[in-house]
């Protein structure tokens, strides 16, 4: 019976060691945590020292000092070289051209001859009519001479009269037919091509020879309406002509004022010098300035200027540091912006590392 009643009593002592081992761990265990919360807080203390040393580190930069100027906007358009005096000869009346006096690079003067067409049928009635002319003003003279004399009759000396004058006009008419059988220059300038051959049957209206007075040449261009206000006569104007490298720098001579109903656009004309380089239907680039600014200005690239929600800026390098300026940009053209509110002469523009620094950053400027 005694070995009965000790069972309970040992489990009990057996239970009550176990409950106290078990708190002391737990004990351990908290103490343990505690240390280790200890040191991660040391280690992010120091992990949070090390990222700020990182970000106050210098940033290689470079800078551009800004320096005011002439801000210059232009409208750019495609013309071509045009003549003044640039006309294609044809012959008056039909015929067979018999005679060619010009080739081609020839210079001619106003009213020379280049082309005749078969104008032996208006000799041969030019001839016959001649001898009868003659006639007629023999006998005028005589008649003339008795009238004078109270010889005759007044009707014969009106008849006589009057087929002299008829006889003169039909040979000034013949006259005139044998001008229209000659193509003559009605400028003087370059024969720039003969289209015929002799013994070709040429007609009014078919181009037979061109002529071109090269020192009269010209760029004409065709403007939108809506530049109207702004392209006016004595514009600067740069143009270029891409097949011969070459840049002329000029004024528009002439700016139209009426507008083209179909195409809504007007005519400019810059005149050019008398270079042998320039030829006809050419093309060229125009480039008319349109806006100049009254005074010098801050002008920076584009690239350099960054937009805000209601607001452009740029970052400035100040004592090492960068430093946020709002702009205010007036004009863009070509790359770059007329600045007139935010910058001023000698400022620092970060230019190469505008784009991975921030306002304050320390900043290291590279020459």
């Amino acid at each position: 019976m005694k070995k009965y009643l000790l069972i309970p009593v040992i489990s009990l002592f057996i239970g009550s060691c176990g409950t106290a081992d078990q708190k002391a761990e737990l004990e351990k265990l908290k103490k343990q945590k505690s240390e280790i919360e200890a040191k991660i807080l040391v280690l992010e203390e120091e992990i949070a020292k090390s990222d700020t040393s990182k970000a106050e580190k210098n940033t290689d930069v470079r800078t551009m000092a800004l320096v005011p100027s002439i801000f210059k906007a232009y409208i750019e358009i495609q013309g071509k070289v045009d003549a003044d005096e640039n006309v294609s000869l044809s012959t008056s009346i039909p015929g067979t051209v018999t005679k060619i006096s010009t080739k081609v690079g020839q210079e001619v003067t106003k009213g020379q001859v280049l082309a005749e067409t078969d104008a032996s049928a208006l000799n041969q009635q030019m001839n016959d009519l001649q001898v009868n002319l003659d006639l007629a003003k023999q006998v005028l003279e005589k008649q003339s001479n008795l009238w004078a004399q109270k010889i005759g009759t007044e009707i014969q000396y009106l008849q006589a009269k009057t087929t002299k004058e008829s006889l003169e006009k039909k040979m000034a008419a013949l006259q005139e037919q044998l001008r229209m059988t000659k193509i003559v220059s009605p400028i003087d300038g370059t024969v720039d091509a003969v289209n015929i051959k002799i013994g070709q049957m040429v007609a009014p209206g078919l181009p037979a020879i061109n002529v071109i007075n090269f020192a009269n040449l010209k760029v004409k261009a065709d403007v939108s309406e809506s530049y109207a206000a702004r392209v006016k006569t004595g514009n600067d104007v740069i143009v270029l002509f891409p097949d011969l490298k070459d840049t002329v720098v000029s004024k528009i001579s002439y700016a139209a004022r009426a507008i083209n109903p179909l195409t809504r656009t007007f005519n400019v004309e810059v005149n050019l010098s008398n270079n042998s380089s320039y030829h006809p239907n050419m093309v060229a680039k125009i480039k008319i300035n349109d806006y100049q600014s009254a005074k010098p200005e801050i002008i920076v690239p584009i690239k350099y200027i960054q937009k805000g929600t209601n607001e452009s800026f740029v970052f400035i390098a100040e004592n090492n540091k960068v430093v946020k300026r709002i702009v205010k940009i007036n004009r863009e053209y070509n790359g770059l912006a007329e600045v007139t509110e935010g910058l001023k002469e000698n400022d620092l523009l970060i230019t190469d590392g505008f784009d991975l620094v921030n306002e304050g950053d320390n900043i290291l400027i590279n020459k």
